[in-house]
C-alpha cells in the first residue's frame, strides 16, 4: 500500500462526517443455523459440520435463521467501526454465496441481525442493493448510521462487471472503501467498476493489512525464508510454486501433489492421486529449486491408506514405498519432525494448502502439526502467513487463527497474490487515485 492512500490517511485529509461512504466488504462465507439443519458445501466429504469459513454457503433460512460463524463479519469490525466512528453515513455492500437471481436462502438479513449485535447499534437493512428505494434510505441515515444492501450478486450484471450497474450503485457514494480482500481477484462491479466512477477511494484496514502481509512477506521477507505448498493438486499450485522458488530459502512440498513428484522420480505411489500430465513439470520444478539453490523438501514417510474413507485402514510406511491399491493421505510422524527441524531457524514462513486429508481425524495430524508448530514459532518472533480457504479452515479448527500473524481472509485472493497477479479490486481503487 506504499504510496496509496490509506484509510486512517484519507480521514486525515477529509471530514467523513455525514459522507455516504459505499464500503465493500466480504461477508460470504458466513453461515446460518436454521433451526432444522446446518449445511456447508466443500469439495471434500467432511464427517462434521465444523463452525468454519467455508465458502459457497448454501443454507435453508427460516424466521429463526442466526449466524452461526461470524469470521468473516468480525474481520470488517475495524473500518466499520472506524467509519462509524468518524460520522460516515455508512452503506455496506457484500455478497453470499452463488446464488441464481433472488435467491431466499442467500439474504443478508441474519447478517445484519448479527452484525447489530456486534456493533452494539442497530444496522439498517434493505431488501435490494441499486435502484430509487436504496437511494432514498441512503440518503435518509444520519451519521454514523450503517444500512446493510441485499446481497450484490442477486443482480447478474455484478459478476459481469455491467457498466449501467456500477453507475446505479455509485449513485449511493460519496466515498468508496474496498475492504474484500476476498473477493479483490474479481473484476466485478462492486470490486473494479464502481471504484472507476467514485472520486474519493481507498482501501479498507482489512485489505491494507492483507497487503501489507501477503505483498511484504514476498517482496521483503526476513531471512530464512520457508513456504509450505500443500493441496490435491499440482496443476492448481503451479504459478505459486514457480513464483516461490525464485522468492524462498526453502519449499517444503504436501498433501496430495506430493505424489505427482514421487513418481516423477520413479517412485511408486500405489493409488495415490497422481497427474500425470504434470510429471514433466514436476521434474521442472524440482530442477528450477536446485537451480536456484532452494531446498525443495518432500515427505520421507507417508500415511496410507486401502481406500477414500475416514475408516480407512491405515499404516506409516516410508514414501518411496507405497504398495499398489494404497493411497498416501497425510504426512508420516518422521516428516513431520522433519518438517518442524527445517522450519526451526525460519523467519518468515508462508502457508498454502493442507499436508492431508484434515477433514478426515485419521488423516490431520500432519496438518494440526504443522498449525501448532507455526503458532510455536509465531510466539518465537518469526512472521506466519496462512493464506487458501483449507489452510485457514485447518487453523481455525485447531483453535490457533489468533495465534498466527497473519490469517488470510481471501482463498483464491491470497493465492493470486502469492503468484505476483495483480488483483482487480486492488489496482482498481489504486488507479483512481
Amino acid at each position: 500500500m506504499s504510496g496509496k492512500e490509506t484509510l486512517k490517511s484519507l480521514a486525515s485529509k477529509i471530514d467523513l462526517k455525514n459522507q455516504r461512504v459505499f464500503c465493500r466488504v466480504d461477508f460470504n462465507g458466513t453461515s446460518y443455523w436454521s433451526g432444522v439443519m446446518r449445511i456447508y458445501v466443500r469439495s471434500l466429504p467432511t464427517l462434521t459440520a465444523s463452525p468454519l469459513p467455508l465458502s459457497p454457503v448454501t443454507v435453508p433460512l427460516d424466521k429463526e435463521a442466526k449466524v452461526t460463524d461470524d469470521t468473516r463479519i468480525r474481520a470488517a469490525l475495524p473500518t466499520i467501526k472506524f467509519l462509524v466512528e468518524k460520522g460516515a453515513r455508512v452503506v455496506l455492500c457484500s455478497h453470499l454465496g452463488r446464488p441464481k437471481g433472488v435467491t431466499e436462502s442467500l439474504r443478508m438479513a441474519p447478517v445484519a441481525t448479527r452484525l447489530s449485535e456486534l456493533l452494539g447499534s442497530e444496522v439498517k437493512y434493505v431488501k435490494d442493493c441499486v435502484g430509487e428505494e436504496v437511494e432514498q434510505q441512503v440518503e435518509a441515515l444520519s451519521a454514523g448510521q450503517v444500512l446493510l444492501l441485499e446481497n450484490v450478486r442477486f443482480y447478474k450484471e455484478e459478476e459481469k462487471n455491467a457498466p449501467e450497474f456500477a453507475a446505479k450503485l455509485a449513485r449511493l457514494a460519496d466515498v468508496y472503501v474496498n475492504d474484500a480482500f476476498g473477493t479483490a481477484h474479481r473484476a466485478h462491479a462492486s470490486t473494479e467498476g464502481i471504484a472507476k466512477l467514485v472520486k474519493t477511494t481507498c482501501a479498507g484496514f482489512l485489505m491494507e493489512k492483507e497487503l501489507s502481509y501477503l505483498d511484504g512477506a514476498v517482496s521483503k521477507p526476513t531471512r530464512p525464508f520457508a513456504a509450505i505448498v500443500g493441496g490435491s493438486k499440482v496443476s492448481t499450485k503451479i504459478t505459486v510454486v514457480e513464483t516461490l522458488i525464485n522468492k524462498v530459502d526453502k519449499l517444503i512440498i504436501g498433501g496430495g501433489m506430493v505424489f505427482t513428484f514421487l513418481k516423477a522420480q520413479g517412485h511408486g505411489v500405489g493409488s495415490s492421486l497422481v497427474e500425470e500430465d504434470f510429471l514433466e513439470l514436476a521434474k521442472k520444478l524440482e530442477s528450477m529449486a536446485k537451480e536456484k539453490g532452494v531446498k525443495l523438501i518432500l515427505p520421507t514417510d507417508v500415511v496410507i491408506a486401502d481406500k477414500f474413507s475416514a475408516d480407512a485402514q491405515s499404516k506409516v510406511v516410508p514414501a518411496t514405498e507405497i504398495p499398489d491399491g494404497w493411497m498416501g493421505l497425510d504426512n508420516g510422524p518422521e516428516t513431520t519432525k522433519m518438517i518442524q527441524a527445517e522450519l526451526a531457524d525460519c523467519k518468515t514462513i508462508i502457508w498454502n494448502g493442507p499436508m492431508g486429508v484434515f477433514e478426515f481425524e485419521k488423516f490431520a495430524a500432519g496438518t494440526s502439526a504443522i498449525a501448532k508448530t507455526l503458532a510455536e514459532l509465531t510466539s518465537k518472533g518469526a512472521t506466519t502467513i496462512v493464506g487458501g480457504g483449507d489452510s485457514v479452515a485447518a487453523v481455525e479448527q485447531a483453535g490457533l487463527a489468533d495465534k498466527l500473524s497473519h490469517v488470510s481472509t481471501g482463498g483464491g485472493a491470497s493465492l493470486e497474490m502469492l503468484e505476483g497477479r495483480t488483483l482487480p479490486g486492488v489496482a482498481a481503487i489504486q488507479d483512481a487515485q
